[in-house]
């Protein structure tokens, strides 16, 4: 029986959720038992009784069981793993680094930081998402290199996206609002190229109640109202749709751990223009996407406009997204990866 223990239901419209859903799902028809656990949704800063549940709750499980933690929960619970390390195997599941989300000031990244490197320390094995990960985590939390395991997201296969009719270029980012995924950034680029046609989308859950609201008011004061969507969280369904309408595909994300939403935009031939934080540059296929350094509003504005004044050039990255889709991983050979890695935890 593989445990797996993570932070609000496990079919939350987030990347770290749903790289969780599908190996769920690829370890059970693998032939794995899993059983997942699902703590309350305050994670990583979670209240005195939801953390208290999260202690009882490993405390609770069989001894020597195979127990996965998302690093989301694990990374702010160091006591809770070195008190069951030696009756529990251990795995963490890093997608992200807490100390490096966006927007943290330098004493609760500190705090994040102490606390995650506790944590890592009591486990048997580290799985993450990127090879950018696994160095950070060597780098600058003391794990041990033969301790980490890189096991990538996989990607569906699906259609060549149609795109718009051509009248309007239509851009689709697509990423939670908070501050790391710089969506802000992206309306400053674009509130310069108001005088070109295009039409944009943002497609994501609002889990910064403060950034939606400073994003509200930046797109407004910049005139673009009628040219800007927020759609909030969308259905899987609505989201292929998206993807399908869209012509260019733009993540301004100051760092980002993956980025399993720029592979899907790969898998739909759509070109990319994005950032060079974190795995970001490891993820986009050279050839099919535009990278700039995050927060550069006019580096950002410049790429946009190339494409939006260039139709040949997103032809060319469009050729160099779909010759790149034969490559990317999918679901069911990840889930064998994670599966191979969490047998040898002993």
């Amino acid at each position: 029986m593989i445990h797996l223990v993570l932070p609000g239901a496990l079919d939350r419209p987030t990347g770290g959720t749903v790289y969780d859903r599908r190996m769920v799902e690829g370890l059970r028809d693998l032939g794995h038992a899993v059983a997942v656990h699902e703590l309350a949704e305050g994670f990583p800063r979670p209240a005195p009784r939801d953390r208290t549940a999260a202690e009882n709750l490993l405390a609770r499980l069989p001894d020597d069981a195979l127990v996965v933690v998302d690093g989301l929960a694990l990374g702010v619970l160091p006591e809770a793993a070195a008190a069951q390390a030696a009756r529990l195997r251990l795995v963490a599941l890093v997608h992200h680094p807490l100390a490096l989300e966006t927007g943290l000031d330098a004493v609760t990244a500190d705090v994040f930081a102490v606390m995650e490197r506790a944590a890592l320390a009591a486990v048997r094995q580290v799985i993450v998402t990127s090879p950018v990960t696994a160095e950070t985590l060597v780098r600058d939390y003391g794990v041990p290199a033969n301790r980490v395991a890189v096991v990538l997201p996989g990607t569906d296969a699906a259609p060549a996206a149609a795109g718009s009719d051509g009248a309007a270029p239509v851009l689709l980012a697509v990423g939670a609002v908070v501050p790391r995924k710089g969506h802000d950034v992206l309306v400053r680029a674009l509130a310069p190229l108001a005088d070109r046609t295009w039409r944009l989308t943002i497609a994501g859950p609002e889990r910064d109640a403060a950034t939606a609201a400073e994003l509200r008011s930046l797109i407004a004061s910049a005139g673009l109202g009628d040219r800007i969507s927020l759609a909030g969280a969308v259905t899987s369904e609505a989201l292929a749709a998206l993807y399908d309408a869209a012509d260019v595909f733009v993540l301004a994300s100051h760092y980002e751990g993956f980025g399993m939403v720029l592979t899907e935009a790969v898998a739909r031939g759509l070109p990319v223009v994005s950032t060079t934080g974190g795995a970001i540059p490891a993820t986009v296929p050279p050839g099919a996407g535009v990278l700039v350094p995050p927060g550069d509003v006019d580096a950002l504005s410049a790429a946009l406009a190339r494409l939006l004044d260039h139709p040949e050039d997103r032809t060319a990255l469009r050729r160099g997204a779909l010759a790149a889709r034969a490559d990317l991983p999918d679901w069911r050979a990840q889930a064998q990866a994670f599966a191979s890695v969490l047998e040898a935890v002993r």
